[in-house]
């Protein structure tokens, strides 16, 4: 059984894994798998079909062949990577931000950064691969259900744990398309077209009230990252492949490297919970009183702090918070359940 807020660091089974079906030579072997050949191997593969199987199931097969490939997961995992080094790069521009320096405190402006250094447009190019990869896997959940590669025990299976991976699915597409805009030399300020979009809703009721749905979900979602940082369940996505971290966590290494991680997570997810509760609530505001300049999404949030008293010391402190979040992107790279 899964503690709160700690991970265990023993290889799981996979409990999502279809039951075993007869093999036409009469031994028993899972379904989807091909067995081991005479060489030990055990990679999996997809097995011919019967007449009678349905279409879902012999795609529910592909998929899980897909899952079992380590390069696909290699790929989908640099999605974690992609992802924690934007965050790093948003976490400066606030900080710069904070001391009176232009810049989009946002992922426009993080990507706008990468395609202005040398290299940057394959930098940009190998971020869409990375970010289509990571949608893909999260399709795969939609099919298969949570971490179909390393699944946790009391990991769910109901139409809420695919509804997450699906809308996860979109996001990492919505940072592929935009990867792939900045790359192409026709990238633009996420602010101005958030904005931009918000004037042409606001033109109609139906418009104005799509908004404050939007809002509402923006700050749902900003709550939810702040749940999982302060009651630190977002842990409960890693695994390490030998130790463990949190209360079980043994040696001195052990501790040292869970009280990190935890804090990292900790203060990551708080900090990126607290950015998009405030874009979210902006858009609220901009729906309300038709302006829709205050819905500019996090960058419009990280202004709007910046006028406040002691804004600079905020935005630095938001700065660092985002940054733990980076940070914590890299720890998922190499130790997120896939």
């Amino acid at each position: 059984m899964r503690g709160k807020g700690r991970c265990y660091g023993v290889q799981m089974t996979d409990h999502s894994a279809p039951p075993d079906r007869t093999c036409a030579t009469g031994t028993e072997a899972p379904l989807g798998h091909s067995g081991s050949d005479e060489s030990g191997s055990t990679e999996s593969r997809p097995t011919g079909s019967s007449p009678d199987e349905s279409v879902a199931d012999k795609g529910g097969k592909v998929v899980r062949w897909a899952t079992d490939s380590s390069a696909f997961e290699g790929l989908a995992r640099s999605g974690h990577l992609v992802s924690g080094l934007l965050h790093l790069l948003i976490a400066y521009i606030v900080i710069r931000l904070a001391f009176g320096d232009p810049g989009n405190a946002d992922q426009s402006g993080a990507l706008g950064i990468f395609a202005s250094s040398t290299g940057g447009r394959l930098a940009l190019w190998l971020a869409v691969i990375a970010f289509a990869a990571m949608a893909l896997w999260r399709i795969a959940e939609v099919a298969l259900g949570p971490h179909p590669k390393n699944p946790a025990p009391d990991d769910g299976d109901g139409w809420l744990d695919r509804a997450k991976a699906g809308a996860l699915a979109v996001v990492y597409l919505g940072f592929a398309y935009s990867a792939a805009t900045f790359a192409l030399g026709d990238g633009k300020s996420s602010g101005s077209q958030n904005a931009g979009a918000s004037a042409r809703l606001m033109s109609s009721a139906f418009g104005k009230t799509v908004l404050v749905v939007v809002g509402i979900v923006i700050v749902c979602v900003g709550a939810y990252h702040i749940y999982k940082g302060v009651t630190q369940s977002c842990i409960d996505d890693l695994m390490l492949e030998e130790n463990t971290i949190g209360e079980d966590a043994d040696s001195s290494a052990d501790q040292a490297r869970s009280t990190s991680v935890t804090t990292v997570g900790t203060v990551g997810y708080s900090a990126k919970g607290a950015a998009l509760a405030g874009a979210g609530i902006l858009v609220i505001i901009a729906a309300i009183t038709a302006d829709p300049a205050k819905a500019t999404g996090i960058d419009g949030a990280v202004k709007t702090v910046a006028g406040w008293p002691a804004g600079q010391a905020l935005l630095v402190l938001m700065g660092l918070g985002i940054g733990a979040y980076g940070v914590y992107g890299l720890v998922m790279m190499r130790y997120a359940r896939m």
